[in-house]
């Protein structure tokens, strides 16, 4: 029979892997892209011995570590194009893709890929996970006013891209659904 860490992971990837999927995608834009997430997170999170006593904390880890390998892979890219640019003297503008990948997507999903990693991750912490301020920065490993700098840099960049009218500083402060235990 299997026990400890491996039964917590096989349950962990039979319970939770839609979700972990889907927070990944909402992270990356591209649900092969998440499902390479998930998998890289599960492998960073399981190919080591920890001790990790449920389901819960395995899947708060493996969570962390999406957005962890995310910010990091885009930091990644960021000092890729750099060193391209300075090595190949190429000038600093951007090429425009192709449109049909951002006609495919929905709003929401257009609105999170204008944002930066960190202002993404850290909307998404707070409204996708529903993570107070707090959990985020530690969810995330940054300080609280980085995490509200951040959500609301994001909010405001989103409310733009999807011409939301209003007070969008409420919406730092707005869960999508009530918290079991409390409010947000």
């Amino acid at each position: 029979m299997v026990g400890g860490w491996q039964s917590i992971a096989t349950e962990l990837v039979e319970t939770r892997y839609g979700a972990l999927v889907g927070y990944a995608t909402m992270l990356t834009g591209s649900l092969p892209d998440a499902e390479d997430a998930v998998h890289d997170a599960l492998m960073s999170t399981f190919g080591k011995r920890r001790d990790l006593p449920n389901v819960a904390a395995a899947e708060g880890y493996v969570r962390r570590a999406i957005a962890t390998k995310h910010v990091d892979g885009a930091r990644r890219v960021v000092r890729e194009r750099a060193a391209v640019r300075r090595i190949a003297a190429q000038p600093d503008e951007v090429v425009a893709g192709p449109e049909g990948v951002w006609a495919d997507r929905s709003a929401v999903e257009s609105a999170l890929m204008l944002l930066s990693p960190k202002e993404r991750a850290c909307v998404v912490a707070r409204h996708l996970n529903q993570l107070t301020t707090a959990e985020t920065a530690a969810f995330l490993g940054i300080a609280e006013g980085s995490v509200k700098r951040y959500v609301y840099d994001g909010m405001h960049k989103m409310a733009q891209a999807l011409a939301v009218e209003g007070d969008v500083d409420i919406l730092e402060w707005t869960s999508v659904s009530p918290r079991k235990g409390g409010v947000s």
